[in-house]
């Protein structure tokens, strides 16, 4: 799920074109959530199949992982199709993306723990691997080294995390951003709804440019920081806790 955490005492602002409150609390707009997610982040299966063999490169065949940004069940349930052994705990502040999450898995369900909150509400661990998909890019810098930092210490030490959000410099927004509306367009996405979210995305997404989204993770504590993934105007990540 793709979501902002608070600023403490109020709650999170709405996005235009994308409003976790009509997107993520709305059981309607929920329904639509996997169909709508594939269609504007490319390669998002495969995206979900990469990070599961990257967690597994070092995780046990028992392992337990935390999944940030949890609700509607996508990467958890790829996760857990693949790895029959692992056991999960998903965290996200939405109660209807968390139902969601919960019939995407089926009968996989009974493997993980799902919690409402922030990574404030997540076990203390410690885990054997970390995702957070989607998510990361809807908070401010502090709130995003704050958040790292504390998967970080949930974390075993040499534990593979694996994030992936929307990543560019300001000095080239403009083109990525088109592209990726272009490929939404191309997916079936009205245009307008597609171009609307290039003003969204500028105007109320504090995203970073890929050079600073690796030194974040390396300032929270992880190490051997690799790029993996790069479509359009996302970018994924894999580090390891040091």
């Amino acid at each position: 799920m793709i979501f902002r955490l608070p600023t403490p005492g109020r709650a999170p602002d709405p996005l235009p074109a994308m409003n976790p409150t009509d997107a993520f609390s709305d059981p309607q707009a929920v329904s639509r959530y996997a169909e709508r997610t594939t269609r504007i982040v490319p390669g998002l299966r495969d995206l979900h199949a990469m990070a599961g063999l990257l967690l597994a490169e070092r995780a046990p065949a028992d392992a337990r992982v935390l999944v940030l940004g949890a609700g509607g069940g996508l990467e958890l349930a790829a996760f857990a199709r693949a790895r029959p052994g692992w056991r999960f705990d998903g965290v996200d502040p939405s109660a209807e993306m968390l139902r969601l999450a919960a019939a995407t898995l089926g009968p996989l369900a009974p493997r993980a723990r799902l919690h409402q909150g922030y990574i404030d509400s997540a076990p203390d661990g410690p885990f054997d691997a970390a995702a957070c998909l989607l998510t990361l890019h809807f908070l401010p810098e502090p709130e995003r080294r704050a958040t790292l930092a504390e998967v970080r210490r949930r974390l075993k030490p040499g534990a593979a995390f694996v994030v992936a959000h929307h990543s560019f410099g300001a000095d080239e927004a403009d083109r990525w951003l088109a592209r990726n509306a272009a490929f939404a367009v191309a997916s079936g996405v009205p245009a307008e709804q597609a171009e609307g979210s290039i003003a969204a995305i500028r105007e109320r997404l504090p995203v970073l440019a890929p050079k600073r989204d690796a030194a974040l993770l390396r300032e929270a504590g992880f190490a051997g920081v690799e790029l993996f993934y790069a479509a359009f105007t996302f970018k994924g990540w894999v580090a390891y806790a040091a």
